[in-house]
C-alpha cells in the first residue's frame, strides 16, 4: 500500500472515531495525532485493528483501533457476552467471573467489563483486586460460571495489557468456541455497538472466600507433609516482581508449613510500571536479580519468582560451589514431573489409570520419566488450553498428575485449568524440602534425575523478522523445511520428520499420519538418531521464526554432570551451525 493510501486510510478510521460516541478525552488525543506534523504516532495507532485471536487480546495501551484502551476492551466484552447469549440461551442465568492483574488500567478495563456484561443481562462475579490467572479459573468452576476474562499481559512490558478469556470449565477458549466469539467480537464496528451503561445490581464484588478456598484445595495437593515439618526452616526468597502472585504465594507457603519465607520489599510494590525491572518476565536473569542478591544476603536455600499474573514462575537454587544459578523451564518442570511420579508411587496412589500432559516443543525427559513410572503421556500443542483440552476429555475417565510446558509454566492439580505458580511453587518447595529429607539440595536432585532418565540440554532461538518482507521471508523459511527437509543435522541423519500443518510423519521412508492432535498447527520437528530434536514454527505473537533444540549426551552418574553439559554445549552450537542459526 502507498504511503498517501494507507494515511488516507487511517486518517479516515481517526476521523470515525472523532465523530462516533467516543468520549471527549479520546477525541482530544485523537485530534492531537491528527494535527501533528509527524504522523507516525497516529498510523500506528490506527492502522489496523487490534485483532481478538484465539487467545484474547495483546497489545500496547493507548487511543486508536490497534490499542488495548475501553473501547478495544469494550468491543471484545460485547462480543463475547453476544456469544454467551446466544450458546447459554437456555440456562435459567448466565455468570461470568472478572479478574484483573496489576498492570496500567487494568482494573479500569474490569470494571468496564463489569459494567458491559451486566447491561447485557449477566451476572458478573468481580473480584475485589487483583489475583493471580489461576485463580480466575479455579473460581469460574467453583462458582459454575459459565466464562470469565482476566485483564493481564502476563511477563509482557509495561507498555502492554491483554485480555484472556476462558470458558466454563476454566480452561482458555479452544475449537469451536475461540472462532465463534471472534466472530462476533468482528460485528462490533464501533462504540455505538457497546452497552456501557451497567447494572449494578448484576456485579456481585468476590475476594477472600475465594482465596480461601482455593487455597484449601491447594493444600491437598501435598505429598511430603513430613519433610516440610522437618525442614520448615528453610529459607525461601520469593517475589512477585510487583505482581499478583503477593495475594496468594507467600499465605501457599506458609500454609504448607514453610516458616521462613523472605520478600524483596521493593518488589512487593504493586505497580503496573514494574519500577525495578525492565521486563517483568522471570525468565530473564535481570528480572531476578533483587532475589538472588537478597537471597545471597540472607544465606537463602532457593529463589523463588512469580510473573505479574502468577501463572509462570522462576527458580534460583545453589550449585556445588554455593553460587545461585536459574533453572530452565525444562529442568524445574523435569524435577517436578519426577517428584509428583516418584511421590504417587511411594504413596500407592498409582492405580493404572493415571497420566500426564506436556507441549510437544517440552523436553522428552517429561516423556521418559513418566513411562518409567508407567503413566501415560500426551503430547499437545504450545499452550495450557491444549493441557486442559485433554484434562476435559478424560474427565472421570483417567487421573490425571501434572502437565506442564518448557516456558516455565506448570499444572499439578485438576481444579485450576491453566498454568499455576501458586500451586507450583508450593509443590516445587515440598519438593526441597523432600530432597533436603533424603540428603539432597535440589541440584542434587537434578543431577540424579539426569542421570536416572538421560542427560539432556535445550537452547531456543528466535530469529526476528519484520515486517511484510520479514513475514514473507519466514512463511518461505517453512516451506523450504517442508519441501527440502535436512537429511542430517550436525552430522546425525534425521530418522522421523513430523509436520503438524498437514499431520503427516515420516520415518524410516514409511509416511503416516500424526494421530490424536485437535486440529493443525505450523510446527515442524526433526528427530535425529542421536536423540537431538528440533521444532520449529513461527511465533503466533511476534515476527519471529522460533527454534526449540534439544540435545542428549551420555550421563551414566551424577558425577558426569559437568562433562554431559559440555558434550551438549558443544552439540547444541552444531546443530545451530548446521542449520545456520
Amino acid at each position: 500500500m502507498e504511503n498517501n493510501e494507507l494515511l488516507q486510510q487511517v486518517t479516515n478510521k481517526a476521523q470515525a472515531w472523532l465523530d462516533g460516541k467516543y468520549d471527549d478525552a479520546t477525541k482530544a488525543e485523537v485530534k492531537r495525532m491528527m494535527d501533528a506534523d509527524d504522523k507516525t504516532e497516529l498510523i500506528e495507532a490506527f492502522y489496523k485493528d487490534l485483532e481478538f485471536g484465539t487467545g484474547g487480546l495483546r497489545g500496547i495501551m493507548g487511543v486508536g483501533t490497534n490499542r488495548m484502551n475501553i473501547y478495544t476492551v469494550g468491543a471484545a466484552t460485547q462480543g463475547l457476552a453476544n456469544y454467551l447469549k446466544k450458546e447459554f440461551a437456555n440456562e435459567p442465568k448466565i455468570s461470568v467471573v472478572i479478574g484483573h492483574d496489576c498492570r496500567n488500567h487494568s482494573r479500569e478495563f474490569a470494571e468496564i467489563s463489569a459494567n458491559i456484561f451486566s447491561a447485557n443481562g449477566i451476572q458478573v462475579y468481580l473480584f475485589d483486586a487483583l489475583r493471580p490467572t489461576p485463580e480466575i479459573s479455579f473460581a469460574i468452576r467453583e462458582l459454575k460460571a459459565q466464562s470469565g476474562i482476566i485483564l493481564t499481559a502476563s511477563h509482557n512490558p509495561k507498555e502492554y495489557n491483554g485480555y484472556k478469556a476462558y470458558w466454563n470449565d476454566g480452561a482458555q477458549l479452544v475449537p469451536p468456541h475461540d472462532e465463534n466469539v471472534i466472530v462476533e467480537v468482528n460485528k462490533i464496528k464501533g462504540a455505538e455497538d457497546i452497552k456501557f451503561e451497567g447494572d449494578k445490581s448484576l456485579i456481585k464484588i468476590i475476594g477472600k472466600d475465594i482465596d480461601d478456598r482455593m487455597i484449601e484445595e491447594i493444600k491437598k495437593l501435598s505429598l511430603s507433609p513430613e519433610s516440610v515439618k522437618r525442614n520448615s526452616d528453610m529459607k525461601i526468597v520469593y517475589t512477585p516482581i510487583h505482581g499478583t502472585g503477593i495475594k496468594l504465594i507467600p499465605r501457599a507457603l506458609k500454609e504448607y508449613g514453610f516458616t521462613n519465607i523472605i520478600n524483596v520489599p521493593e518488589q512487593d510494590v504493586i505497580s503496573g510500571d514494574f519500577p525495578t525491572v525492565v521486563s517483568p518476565n522471570p525468565e530473564e536473569p535481570a528480572a531476578m536479580a533483587l532475589a538472588v542478591k537478597k537471597a545471597e544476603e540472607v544465606g537463602a536455600d532457593m529463589v523463588m519468582a512469580s510473573d505479574p499474573d502468577a501463572d509462570r514462575e522462576g527458580i534460583a537454587v545453589r550449585d556445588d560451589s554455593g553460587k545461585f544459578i536459574l533453572l530452565t523451564g525444562n529442568q524445574t518442570g523435569s524435577m517436578l514431573t519426577y517428584y509428583l511420579a516418584h511421590r504417587w508411587k511411594e504413596l500407592g496412589k498409582l492405580k493404572g489409570n493415571e497420566y500426564m500432559v506436556k507441549t510437544i516443543v517440552t523436553t522428552e525427559t517429561f516423556k521418559r520419566i513418566a513411562d518409567h513410572y508407567g503413566i501415560e503421556i500426551y503430547d499437545v500443542y504450545t499452550g495450557f488450553k491444549w493441557i486442559a483440552a485433554v484434562m476435559r476429555e478424560n474427565e472421570g475417565k483417567k487421573t490425571y498428575i501434572g502437565g506442564g510446558e518448557e516456558s516455565y509454566g506448570y499444572l499439578p492439580e485438576v481444579f485450576v485449568r491453566d498454568k499455576d505458580a501458586v500451586s507450583s511453587l508450593a509443590l516445587i518447595a515440598e519438593m526441597a524440602a523432600w530432597a533436603k529429607d533424603n540428603g539432597m539440595s535440589v541440584y542434587d536432585l537434578l543431577k540424579k534425575v539426569y542421570a536416572e532418565f538421560g542427560y539432556s540440554k535445550e537452547k531456543g532461538v528466535s530469529l526476528v523478522k519484520k515486517g511484510k518482507a520479514g513475514a514473507d521471508e519466514i512463511k518461505q523459511m517453512m516451506a523450504d523445511y517442508r519441501s527440502n527437509t535436512p537429511k542430517e543435522i550436525a552430522g546425525s541423519p534425521v530418522v522421523l520428520y513430523k509436520d503438524y500443518a498437514s499431520l503427516v510423519q515420516r520415518e524410516n521412508g514409511k509416511e503416516t499420519k500424526i494421530t490424536g492432535m485437535p486440529t493443525t498447527s505450523d510446527v515442524i520437528q526433526l528427530f535425529t538418531e542421536d536423540g537431538t530434536k528440533i521444532s520449529i514454527r513461527p511465533s503466533g505473537t511476534e515476527p519471529k521464526i522460533k527454534y526449540y533444540i534439544e540435545v542428549r549426551s551420555d550421563m551414566k552418574s551424577v558425577a558426569d554432570y559437568d562433562k554431559a553439559t559440555a558434550a551438549a554445549e558443544a552439540k547444541i552450537d552444531a546443530v545451530r551451525k548446521s542449520l545456520g542459526i
